[in-house]
Protein backbone atom coordinates (compact mmCIF):
# COMPACT_ATOMS: atom_id res chain seq x y z
CA UNK A 1 0.00 0.00 0.00
CA UNK A 2 1.09 3.27 -0.59
CA UNK A 3 2.33 6.48 1.36
CA UNK A 4 -0.38 8.31 -0.33
CA UNK A 5 -3.17 5.55 0.66
CA UNK A 6 -1.73 5.52 4.12
CA UNK A 7 -1.48 9.18 4.61
CA UNK A 8 -5.24 10.02 3.26
CA UNK A 9 -6.80 7.30 5.72
CA UNK A 10 -4.80 8.22 8.40
CA UNK A 11 -5.78 12.18 8.09
CA UNK A 12 -9.64 11.24 7.79
CA UNK A 13 -9.44 8.72 10.90
CA UNK A 14 -8.11 11.83 12.68
CA UNK A 15 -10.41 13.73 11.84
CA UNK A 16 -13.21 11.31 12.28
CA UNK A 17 -11.74 10.46 15.82
CA UNK A 18 -11.60 13.83 17.14
CA UNK A 19 -15.29 14.58 15.94
CA UNK A 20 -16.26 11.31 17.26
CA UNK A 21 -14.60 12.77 20.45
CA UNK A 22 -16.74 15.75 20.57
CA UNK A 23 -19.50 14.27 19.57
CA UNK A 24 -19.72 11.45 22.00
CA UNK A 25 -19.11 13.53 24.92
CA UNK A 26 -22.06 14.81 23.99
CA UNK A 27 -24.18 11.64 22.23
CA UNK A 28 -25.08 9.42 25.81
CA UNK A 29 -25.78 12.42 27.41
CA UNK A 30 -28.11 13.27 24.92
CA UNK A 31 -31.49 11.06 26.29
CA UNK A 32 -31.36 11.81 29.75
CA UNK A 33 -31.09 15.70 29.35
CA UNK A 34 -33.61 15.57 26.67
CA UNK A 35 -35.41 13.63 29.34
CA UNK A 36 -35.02 15.04 32.98
CA UNK A 37 -34.06 18.47 32.25
CA UNK A 38 -36.13 19.47 29.18
CA UNK A 39 -39.59 16.83 29.35
CA UNK A 40 -38.68 14.62 26.17
CA UNK A 41 -39.49 11.00 25.70
CA UNK A 42 -38.65 8.07 23.78
CA UNK A 43 -41.11 9.41 21.10
CA UNK A 44 -39.33 13.11 20.98
CA UNK A 45 -36.05 10.99 20.95
CA UNK A 46 -37.12 9.10 17.76
CA UNK A 47 -38.47 12.35 16.32
CA UNK A 48 -35.00 13.88 17.11
CA UNK A 49 -32.54 11.59 15.33
CA UNK A 50 -35.37 10.60 12.72
CA UNK A 51 -35.40 14.38 11.63
CA UNK A 52 -31.93 14.45 11.87
CA UNK A 53 -31.00 11.53 9.83
CA UNK A 54 -33.82 12.26 7.23
CA UNK A 55 -32.14 15.49 6.31
CA UNK A 56 -28.33 14.58 6.57
CA UNK A 57 -29.34 11.61 4.03
CA UNK A 58 -31.09 14.24 1.64
CA UNK A 59 -27.55 15.86 1.70
CA UNK A 60 -25.60 12.97 1.50
CA UNK A 61 -27.26 11.67 -2.19
CA UNK A 62 -26.87 15.90 -3.47
CA UNK A 63 -23.20 15.85 -1.69
CA UNK A 64 -22.23 12.56 -3.25
CA UNK A 65 -23.23 13.77 -6.81
CA UNK A 66 -21.48 17.24 -6.59
CA UNK A 67 -18.25 15.99 -5.30
CA UNK A 68 -18.16 13.87 -8.69
CA UNK A 69 -18.83 17.01 -11.16
CA UNK A 70 -16.07 18.45 -9.25
CA UNK A 71 -12.13 18.11 -9.58
CA UNK A 72 -11.63 17.81 -5.29
CA UNK A 73 -13.52 16.30 -2.91
CA UNK A 74 -11.43 17.88 0.04
CA UNK A 75 -13.42 21.29 0.13
CA UNK A 76 -16.77 19.74 0.61
CA UNK A 77 -15.55 17.69 3.65
CA UNK A 78 -13.80 20.25 5.35
CA UNK A 79 -17.00 21.97 5.28
CA UNK A 80 -19.05 19.66 6.47
CA UNK A 81 -16.66 18.64 9.38
CA UNK A 82 -16.62 22.45 10.16
CA UNK A 83 -20.24 22.97 10.22
CA UNK A 84 -20.92 20.06 12.45
CA UNK A 85 -18.05 21.30 15.10
CA UNK A 86 -19.91 24.70 15.40
CA UNK A 87 -23.83 23.15 16.02
CA UNK A 88 -22.85 20.61 19.06
CA UNK A 89 -21.19 22.87 21.48
CA UNK A 90 -24.62 25.23 21.28
CA UNK A 91 -26.49 22.56 22.45
CA UNK A 92 -25.83 23.26 26.37
CA UNK A 93 -27.42 26.62 25.77
CA UNK A 94 -30.51 25.25 24.76
CA UNK A 95 -33.55 25.89 27.07
CA UNK A 96 -36.50 23.77 25.31
CA UNK A 97 -36.09 20.11 24.01
CA UNK A 98 -37.03 21.44 19.90
CA UNK A 99 -34.22 23.57 20.16
CA UNK A 100 -31.72 20.66 20.46
CA UNK A 101 -33.33 18.71 17.76
CA UNK A 102 -32.95 21.62 15.64
CA UNK A 103 -29.18 22.17 16.54
CA UNK A 104 -28.84 18.35 15.72
CA UNK A 105 -30.33 18.87 12.86
CA UNK A 106 -28.00 21.22 11.77
CA UNK A 107 -24.66 18.77 12.94
CA UNK A 108 -26.46 16.18 10.87
CA UNK A 109 -26.56 18.71 7.56
CA UNK A 110 -22.66 18.81 8.13
CA UNK A 111 -22.28 15.22 8.34
CA UNK A 112 -24.44 15.19 5.27
CA UNK A 113 -22.13 17.46 3.66
CA UNK A 114 -18.91 15.37 4.12
CA UNK A 115 -19.84 11.86 4.58
CA UNK A 116 -20.04 10.90 0.72
CA UNK A 117 -16.71 12.69 -0.54
CA UNK A 118 -15.07 11.15 2.29
CA UNK A 119 -15.64 7.80 1.64
CA UNK A 120 -15.37 8.62 -2.59
CA UNK A 121 -12.24 10.05 -1.47
CA UNK A 122 -10.59 6.97 0.64
CA UNK A 123 -11.80 4.78 -2.52
CA UNK A 124 -9.90 6.89 -5.06
CA UNK A 125 -6.65 6.74 -3.28
CA UNK A 126 -7.10 2.90 -2.19
CA UNK A 127 -6.06 0.01 -4.37
CA UNK A 128 -9.07 -2.70 -4.65
CA UNK A 129 -7.58 -5.29 -2.33
CA UNK A 130 -6.89 -3.22 0.31
CA UNK A 131 -10.34 -1.24 0.62
CA UNK A 132 -11.46 -3.23 3.43
CA UNK A 133 -8.29 -2.37 5.46
CA UNK A 134 -8.63 1.26 4.23
CA UNK A 135 -12.50 1.07 5.69
CA UNK A 136 -11.63 -0.81 8.59
CA UNK A 137 -8.59 1.49 9.57
CA UNK A 138 -10.73 5.04 9.23
CA UNK A 139 -13.69 3.09 10.68
CA UNK A 140 -11.58 1.84 13.94
CA UNK A 141 -10.65 5.72 14.54
CA UNK A 142 -13.98 6.78 14.11
CA UNK A 143 -14.56 4.78 17.14
CA UNK A 144 -11.76 5.42 19.28
CA UNK A 145 -13.09 8.92 19.46
CA UNK A 146 -16.04 7.41 20.13
CA UNK A 147 -14.30 5.54 23.42
CA UNK A 148 -12.40 8.81 24.31
CA UNK A 149 -15.49 11.14 24.14
CA UNK A 150 -17.62 9.15 26.90
CA UNK A 151 -14.66 8.67 28.81
CA UNK A 152 -13.61 12.38 28.89
CA UNK A 153 -17.14 13.09 29.30
CA UNK A 154 -17.29 11.03 32.72
CA UNK A 155 -14.09 12.27 33.92
CA UNK A 156 -15.75 15.89 33.59
CA UNK A 157 -18.94 14.90 35.39
CA UNK A 158 -16.98 13.34 37.98
CA UNK A 159 -15.27 16.43 38.78
CA UNK A 160 -18.40 17.92 39.17
CA UNK A 161 -18.44 19.97 35.66
CA UNK A 162 -22.28 20.15 34.77
CA UNK A 163 -23.91 18.70 32.18
CA UNK A 164 -24.32 22.72 30.16
CA UNK A 165 -20.67 22.55 30.31
CA UNK A 166 -19.62 19.25 29.20
CA UNK A 167 -21.35 20.52 25.99
CA UNK A 168 -19.24 23.50 26.05
CA UNK A 169 -16.35 21.50 26.18
CA UNK A 170 -16.96 19.63 23.29
CA UNK A 171 -16.09 22.66 21.00
CA UNK A 172 -12.33 21.90 21.64
CA UNK A 173 -11.49 19.23 19.62
CA UNK A 174 -13.69 20.10 16.95
CA UNK A 175 -11.68 22.70 16.21
CA UNK A 176 -8.98 21.37 16.07
CA UNK A 177 -10.71 18.66 13.07
CA UNK A 178 -10.22 21.89 11.01
CA UNK A 179 -6.79 22.46 11.74
CA UNK A 180 -5.91 18.60 10.86
CA UNK A 181 -8.17 18.28 7.37
CA UNK A 182 -6.68 21.91 5.98
CA UNK A 183 -2.83 21.24 6.41
CA UNK A 184 -3.10 17.25 6.31
CA UNK A 185 -5.28 16.44 3.14
CA UNK A 186 -3.05 16.61 0.15
CA UNK A 187 -5.55 15.87 -2.72
CA UNK A 188 -4.65 15.46 -6.48
CA UNK A 189 -7.50 16.58 -8.81
CA UNK A 190 -9.10 14.63 -10.96
CA UNK A 191 -11.19 14.82 -13.95
CA UNK A 192 -15.10 15.73 -12.86
CA UNK A 193 -17.48 12.69 -14.04
CA UNK A 194 -19.41 13.71 -17.25
CA UNK A 195 -22.79 11.20 -16.46
CA UNK A 196 -22.63 13.07 -13.33
CA UNK A 197 -22.43 16.63 -15.08
CA UNK A 198 -25.39 15.41 -17.42
CA UNK A 199 -27.65 13.84 -15.38
CA UNK A 200 -30.23 15.69 -14.49
CA UNK A 201 -30.71 13.45 -11.08
CA UNK A 202 -28.24 11.31 -9.00
CA UNK A 203 -27.28 8.93 -11.54
CA UNK A 204 -28.59 5.80 -9.48
CA UNK A 205 -29.71 4.21 -13.14
CA UNK A 206 -26.06 4.22 -13.88
CA UNK A 207 -24.65 3.05 -11.50
CA UNK A 208 -25.98 -0.82 -12.36
CA UNK A 209 -28.31 -3.60 -11.07
CA UNK A 210 -26.06 -5.35 -8.77
CA UNK A 211 -25.30 -2.20 -6.86
CA UNK A 212 -29.20 -1.30 -6.82
CA UNK A 213 -30.21 -4.61 -5.75
CA UNK A 214 -27.56 -4.26 -2.87
CA UNK A 215 -28.94 -1.13 -1.88
CA UNK A 216 -31.94 -2.88 -1.54
CA UNK A 217 -31.19 -4.95 0.57
CA UNK A 218 -29.57 -2.68 3.01
CA UNK A 219 -32.47 -0.57 2.98
CA UNK A 220 -34.15 -3.09 5.13
CA UNK A 221 -31.76 -3.79 7.17
CA UNK A 222 -32.07 -0.45 7.84
CA UNK A 223 -35.44 -0.43 8.73
CA UNK A 224 -34.59 -2.10 11.71
CA UNK A 225 -31.41 -0.55 12.67
CA UNK A 226 -33.16 2.01 14.91
CA UNK A 227 -30.82 4.74 16.45
CA UNK A 228 -28.17 4.06 19.56
CA UNK A 229 -30.09 6.43 21.57
CA UNK A 230 -32.40 3.73 22.09
CA UNK A 231 -29.71 1.59 23.50
CA UNK A 232 -28.51 4.23 25.82
CA UNK A 233 -32.17 4.91 27.16
CA UNK A 234 -32.64 1.45 27.97
CA UNK A 235 -29.04 1.41 29.66
CA UNK A 236 -30.41 4.45 31.76
CA UNK A 237 -34.04 2.95 32.88
CA UNK A 238 -31.79 0.23 33.72
CA UNK A 239 -30.79 1.83 36.52
CA UNK A 240 -27.48 3.45 35.64
CA UNK A 241 -26.78 6.74 36.58
CA UNK A 242 -25.34 9.35 34.03
CA UNK A 243 -21.58 8.10 34.44
CA UNK A 244 -22.33 4.31 34.24
CA UNK A 245 -24.14 4.88 31.18
CA UNK A 246 -21.62 7.16 29.77
CA UNK A 247 -18.57 4.66 30.71
CA UNK A 248 -21.43 1.46 29.50
CA UNK A 249 -21.81 3.32 25.98
CA UNK A 250 -17.37 3.82 26.15
CA UNK A 251 -16.98 -0.24 26.72
CA UNK A 252 -19.35 -0.57 23.47
CA UNK A 253 -17.30 1.86 21.39
CA UNK A 254 -13.77 0.64 22.62
CA UNK A 255 -15.02 -2.80 21.20
CA UNK A 256 -16.28 -1.51 18.38
CA UNK A 257 -13.02 -0.02 17.57
CA UNK A 258 -10.84 -3.23 17.71
CA UNK A 259 -14.18 -5.28 15.44
CA UNK A 260 -14.14 -2.55 12.75
CA UNK A 261 -10.21 -2.57 12.32
CA UNK A 262 -10.04 -6.32 11.85
CA UNK A 263 -13.43 -6.43 10.59
CA UNK A 264 -11.76 -4.53 7.96
CA UNK A 265 -8.88 -7.37 7.51
CA UNK A 266 -11.40 -10.00 7.14
CA UNK A 267 -13.12 -8.09 4.30
CA UNK A 268 -9.84 -8.41 2.24
CA UNK A 269 -9.64 -11.92 3.05
CA UNK A 270 -13.09 -13.35 2.30
CA UNK A 271 -16.42 -12.98 0.07
CA UNK A 272 -16.98 -9.64 1.55
CA UNK A 273 -21.19 -10.62 1.38
CA UNK A 274 -20.65 -13.68 3.35
CA UNK A 275 -19.27 -11.86 6.28
CA UNK A 276 -21.75 -9.22 6.07
CA UNK A 277 -24.40 -11.45 6.37
CA UNK A 278 -22.61 -12.30 8.89
CA UNK A 279 -23.00 -9.45 10.37
CA UNK A 280 -26.38 -8.79 10.36
CA UNK A 281 -27.04 -11.61 11.71
CA UNK A 282 -25.26 -11.14 14.83
CA UNK A 283 -27.54 -7.83 15.02
CA UNK A 284 -30.23 -10.08 14.75
CA UNK A 285 -29.10 -12.22 17.58
CA UNK A 286 -28.35 -9.20 19.68
CA UNK A 287 -31.55 -7.64 19.30
CA UNK A 288 -33.38 -10.48 19.89
CA UNK A 289 -31.65 -11.05 23.24
CA UNK A 290 -31.95 -7.61 24.28
CA UNK A 291 -36.10 -8.05 23.78
CA UNK A 292 -35.76 -10.96 26.76
CA UNK A 293 -33.24 -9.53 29.18
CA UNK A 294 -34.11 -6.59 31.53
CA UNK A 295 -31.01 -6.88 34.73
CA UNK A 296 -28.52 -4.04 34.50
CA UNK A 297 -25.41 -6.59 33.68
CA UNK A 298 -27.16 -8.00 31.12
CA UNK A 299 -27.58 -5.09 28.85
CA UNK A 300 -24.65 -3.40 29.69
CA UNK A 301 -23.43 -7.05 28.20
CA UNK A 302 -25.61 -6.92 25.26
CA UNK A 303 -24.99 -3.22 24.75
CA UNK A 304 -21.24 -4.32 24.36
CA UNK A 305 -21.52 -7.67 23.01
CA UNK A 306 -23.80 -5.67 20.38
CA UNK A 307 -20.79 -3.95 19.33
CA UNK A 308 -18.82 -6.95 17.55
CA UNK A 309 -21.61 -6.78 14.66
CA UNK A 310 -19.68 -3.54 13.52
CA UNK A 311 -16.63 -5.40 12.72
CA UNK A 312 -18.57 -7.00 9.69
CA UNK A 313 -20.73 -4.31 8.72
CA UNK A 314 -19.28 -0.81 8.21
CA UNK A 315 -16.02 -1.43 6.46
CA UNK A 316 -17.63 -4.23 4.70
CA UNK A 317 -20.49 -2.31 3.07
CA UNK A 318 -18.66 0.48 2.41
CA UNK A 319 -16.22 -1.95 0.37
CA UNK A 320 -18.62 -3.63 -1.17
CA UNK A 321 -20.16 -0.08 -2.80
CA UNK A 322 -16.46 0.79 -3.83
CA UNK A 323 -16.14 -2.77 -5.69
CA UNK A 324 -19.87 -2.16 -7.51
CA UNK A 325 -19.57 1.42 -8.10
CA UNK A 326 -17.59 2.62 -11.35
CA UNK A 327 -15.00 4.77 -10.47
CA UNK A 328 -16.38 8.35 -12.08
CA UNK A 329 -19.54 7.77 -9.74
CA UNK A 330 -18.00 6.59 -6.49
CA UNK A 331 -19.30 9.85 -5.17
CA UNK A 332 -23.07 9.27 -6.12
CA UNK A 333 -22.68 5.67 -5.34
CA UNK A 334 -21.53 6.75 -1.66
CA UNK A 335 -24.01 9.46 -1.70
CA UNK A 336 -27.12 6.94 -2.51
CA UNK A 337 -25.76 4.58 0.05
CA UNK A 338 -25.28 6.84 2.85
CA UNK A 339 -28.38 8.56 1.73
CA UNK A 340 -30.90 5.89 1.66
CA UNK A 341 -29.78 4.41 4.91
CA UNK A 342 -30.59 7.60 6.30
CA UNK A 343 -33.90 8.16 4.96
CA UNK A 344 -34.76 4.94 6.22
CA UNK A 345 -33.50 5.56 9.58
CA UNK A 346 -36.62 7.77 9.58
CA UNK A 347 -39.58 5.30 9.97
CA UNK A 348 -36.84 3.12 11.94
CA UNK A 349 -36.28 5.84 14.88
CA UNK A 350 -40.02 6.69 14.93
CA UNK A 351 -41.20 3.57 14.16
CA UNK A 352 -39.09 2.04 17.22
CA UNK A 353 -39.60 4.81 19.43
CA UNK A 354 -43.40 4.26 19.23
CA UNK A 355 -43.03 0.67 19.58
CA UNK A 356 -41.07 0.91 22.40
CA UNK A 357 -43.37 3.76 24.19
CA UNK A 358 -46.58 2.21 23.40
CA UNK A 359 -46.00 -1.14 23.20
CA UNK A 360 -43.13 -2.54 25.12
CA UNK A 361 -39.24 -1.95 24.56
CA UNK A 362 -39.70 -6.29 23.35
CA UNK A 363 -42.08 -5.42 20.80
CA UNK A 364 -39.49 -2.57 19.24
CA UNK A 365 -36.44 -5.01 19.65
CA UNK A 366 -38.36 -8.02 18.21
CA UNK A 367 -38.91 -6.12 15.16
CA UNK A 368 -35.47 -4.92 14.71
CA UNK A 369 -34.15 -8.21 14.97
CA UNK A 370 -36.76 -9.49 12.14
CA UNK A 371 -35.91 -6.91 9.93
CA UNK A 372 -32.34 -7.73 10.27
CA UNK A 373 -33.49 -11.62 9.58
CA UNK A 374 -35.11 -10.44 6.53
CA UNK A 375 -32.01 -8.57 5.07
CA UNK A 376 -29.78 -11.65 5.38
CA UNK A 377 -32.39 -13.49 3.38
CA UNK A 378 -32.45 -10.58 0.95
CA UNK A 379 -28.58 -10.19 0.31
CA UNK A 380 -28.45 -13.98 0.03
CA UNK A 381 -30.80 -14.50 -2.80
CA UNK A 382 -30.31 -11.06 -4.68
CA UNK A 383 -26.98 -10.70 -4.79
CA UNK A 384 -24.89 -13.93 -5.57
CA UNK A 385 -22.03 -14.89 -3.60
CA UNK A 386 -18.57 -14.42 -5.39
CA UNK A 387 -14.64 -14.08 -4.69
CA UNK A 388 -14.87 -10.92 -5.94
CA UNK A 389 -17.84 -8.54 -5.32
CA UNK A 390 -16.87 -7.18 -8.53
CA UNK A 391 -17.21 -9.71 -10.73
CA UNK A 392 -21.30 -10.21 -10.25
CA UNK A 393 -21.99 -6.55 -11.14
Amino acid sequence: MSDAWRRTVVVLGVASLLTDLSSDMIYPLLPAYLAVTLGAGAIGLGAMEGAAEATSSLLKIASGKLADRVSRRKPLVVMGYGLSGLMRPLIGFAVAWPVVIFLRVVDRVGKGIRTSPRDALIADVTPSEARGRAYGLHRAMDNAGAVLGPALAALLITLGVETRAVFWWAAVPAVLVIVVLIFGIRETPREPSVTAMTTERAPLRELGPSYRRFLLVVVVFTLGNSSDMFLLLRLGEAGLGPTGVTLAWGAHNLVRTFATYFGGKLADRFDRRRLLTIGWALYALAYTAMAFFDSPVSIVVLIVAYALHYGAVEPTERAIVADLAPASLRGSAFGWFHGSIGLAALPASALFGVLYASVAPKAAFGVGAALALAAVIGLVTLVPFGRSPARSA
